[in-house]
Formats: C-alpha cells, sequence, structure tokens
C-alpha cells in the first residue's frame, strides 16, 4: 500500500508541491509532456537545485496569460484536454476547491471567480502538474502534517491584506493548524487547496516504512527554518480498530452497515454477539479502518447506526502483497488470491469463491468437489523453495 504523506513543517505552496513530486520521482519531461496538454499561454518551467538542501525548485516564468481566466473557462479547458481521466478529475476538483474558496471570499457567483491573485497559468501548472504526479505514483492514500499558521502582510490587487490570506483561510476551516512566530505567507491558497483536496487525513505521520523523500523549495526567504516541504513515501500499515455495541436496531439493518463502512473505508468489518448491561443481548460491529479514514467511518457508524458513540485505538497491520492469477481448472478458469511474501514469494493461492461456485454450477458439479481441484492447483503456485 503506498502512502503519501506531506510534511509541511514550513507550510505548503503550489509549486513546493510540485517540486517534492518531481524530487520523489516524477519525470520532469513527463511533466512537460502532460502539461504540453493544455492550451496555455506562453511560458517555461525552469528547475533549479536547492542552495543549502538537496530538493528541486520549480519556477514557472509566464510571458502571457490564457486570453480567459475565469473558473468556467479554465475548468473547460482541463475538461476538453487529452490528460487523462484521472488527471482532469482531481485537477478540476482543485480547481473547484479553489475557486469555492475565492467566490465565498468575494461575494461572487463560481463561474465569474478569476484568477487574477494566483496567477492562472502559474496556478494550472501547479495544479494540473501535482495532478499529473499522483497519479504518476498512483498513491492509494494521502497525508498531511497539520498546517502551520502564521501572521505578517501579504499584497495583492485588493491591497494589503492579513496573512493567511482570506481565500487561505476558507481553504483551511476544518485542518488542524499548528502556532508559529513566522510573519511570512508560508500556505499559499494554491497550497491548501492541493493538500485538502486530496489528503483524506491531517495529523501524524501514518508511514511504518520509508522508501523515497523529496524535498521541494520555495521561493520566499523563512527567517529561521528552511523553506522547504518534505515528501515521504512508503508502506503505511498503520490502522484503527473501531467499534461500537448495539442492543436497539433492526438486524435487517446490518447488512446495510457493513457495505456503508466498506464504502467509508474499512478494509474489514465484522458482526459479533455479545451481552450489554441488564442482560440484553447486542451485537458489536467492529472495523479495521486505515488510519486516515478514521473519521469517515466514525461519521458511517453514527449515521447509519442507532449508537450514540463509537470507540477506536491504533493498531499495526501486516499484509500479504496480493494479486490475481487466474488457471485452468478441468476445462474451466478460475482466479486465484495469490499472497506474496516480503522477499516475493508466493505464501498461499485461494480460489475466489464465486469463480468456484459459477464453474460447480456451469457443470453442475459439487462446489466442494471443485473447490478441492481448485486447492490443489492452488498448491502449484506457493514458492516450496525454502521448505
Amino acid at each position: 500500500m503506498s502512502t503519501a504523506y506531506f510534511d509541511c513543517f514550513c507550510g505548503v505552496a503550489g509549486d513546493m508541491v510540485l517540486g517534492a513530486l518531481v524530487d520523489a520521482g516524477l519525470p520532469i519531461k513527463r511533466l512537460r509532456s502532460e502539461l504540453g496538454k493544455l492550451p496555455l499561454g506562453s511560458y517555461r518551467i525552469v528547475r533549479k537545485k536547492g542552495e543549502d538542501f538537496a530538493g528541486v525548485n520549480l519556477h514557472v516564468e509566464v510571458g502571457r496569460e490564457p486570453a480567459h481566466a475565469d473558473y468556467a473557462s479554465l475548468d473547460r479547458m482541463i475538461a476538453s484536454s487529452r490528460l487523462a481521466k484521472g488527471v482532469k478529475g482531481t485537477a478540476r476538483e482543485i480547481l473547484r476547491r479553489l475557486a469555492e474558496a475565492e467566490a465565498g471570499v468575494h461575494g461572487k457567483p463560481l463561474e465569474r471567480v478569476h484568477f487574477h491573485e494566483v496567477g492562472a497559468t502559474d496556478s494550472l501548472v501547479d495544479i494540473v502538474g501535482s495532478a499529473v504526479g499522483f497519479d504518476y505514483f498512483g498513491f492509494d492514500s494521502i497525508h498531511s502534517s497539520p498546517l502551520p499558521m502564521s501572521r505578517g502582510k501579504v499584497k495583492c490587487a485588493h491591497g494589503t491584506l492579513p496573512v493567511p490570506a482570506p481565500a487561505t483561510l476558507e481553504l483551511l476551516k476544518g485542518v488542524p493548524l499548528e502556532r508559529t512566530g513566522i510573519k511570512n505567507e508560508i500556505v499559499t491558497p494554491t497550497g491548501a487547496a492541493i493538500l485538502t483536496t486530496v489528503a483524506s487525513h491531517f495529523g501524524e505521520c501514518p508511514l511504518q516504512s520509508l522508501k523515497r523523500v523529496g524535498v521541494g523549495f520555495g521561493d520566499s526567504k523563512v527567517k529561521g527554518r528552511p523553506n522547504i516541504l518534505r515528501l515521504m513515501i512508503g508502506e503505511g500499515f498503520r490502522v484503527s480498530v473501531m467499534e461500537a455495541d448495539i442492543d436497539d436496531m433492526n438486524p435487517e439493518v446490518y447488512g446495510h452497515v457493513t457495505e456503508r463502512c466498506f464504502a467509508a473505508g474499512a478494509v474489514d468489518v465484522s458482526l459479533m454477539a455479545v451481552q450489554m448491561k441488564k442482560g440484553r443481548p447486542g451485537t458489536r460491529v467492529s472495523c479495521v479502518v486505515p488510519w486516515g479514514r478514521n473519521d469517515a467511518v466514525a461519521d458511517t457508524l453514527l449515521a447509519e447506526t442507532t449508537t450514540f458513540g463509537v470507540r477506536y485505538w491504533p493498531a499495526e497491520r501486516r499484509v500479504l502483497a496480493r494479486e490475481l492469477e487466474t488457471r485452468s481448472v478441468r476445462r474451466g478458469r478460475i482466479r486465484f488470491k495469490v499472497g506474496r511474501d516480503s522477499e516475493g514469494r508466493v505464501v498461499k493461492a485461494v480460489p475466489e469463491y464465486e469463480d468456484v461456485r459459477k464453474l460447480a454450477k456451469k457443470q453442475r458439479r459439487s462446489l466442494w468437489e471443485v473447490h478441492a481441484e481448485a486447492m490443489s492447483e492452488g498448491l502449484k503456485l506457493v514458492d516450496r523453495s525454502d521448505k
């Protein structure tokens, strides 16, 4: 499970996110090629190295802005481009979130929002480029540290405004914040829009093993600390066990609750009979939840069941790498869930139940007979080199 964690100890900006993705391994050639699918004005991406630390500073030099820099036009530009579907979806979601914040601050309809404050070309390069990076790495989940709060002033088209800028504050609603003594703009609207769109959780680092680190530099100088954003990529198996005991709900509803918990992000849901107060029989709903999906699953349990509270605690989870492989079994084909250990060896191969059931029905044979044949075929996949 590939997990990304943004360490924003000195804030976040769009170019810092993009620089960190490039430093982590996103090929700059691919980035330029994908961005070339947008009919932007004249610009070029300049890649610079960090002065005191290894990393990437990406600077967008804009020659001419696109003719129309309003939200509706830019959204149509992305939607009609040749970018991959996933890239389009992420980029449009980030752009809409940024536009909604600007619309809320200025009291305008969404369609009339113009990006004169952040710069249309600069923002689109950061937004679409970041979407390209997320698509390239294919993260299973993205997390972020709490975002730092700074003070100070920033000049814009509307005059001198306090930091964080009004649009940034709008974007930071509901996000954990950390107090700093910095008097610079260290969280920009574009940076905030990117992270609040893609990050499922803001808090402690969920990684249990680290594979690579990317460092993105910002252009401004921050007194007392390097202006960098660190992207950590690794395996995130940290989970929580979440429970709720219920004694007053129609049993017919539990199937629906189970489905909704899975949809909210739980990787396992089980039901167990328990005895509750006053000798009442009850049911314990237990979920194993990736750390970043705690709130979503808890909200689901509170909304979809009669419980008034949910308890949960952190746990560790170790899993086999999984893949599906199709094998022939007596005039039929069955998919096997293949599990590999950390060294890549196959330690088990389990036939998919639905495939076994359908084949047994088609051949008018006992399910157990077909299952036994499938298990025998699955054993051939197991690596017995060290047995």
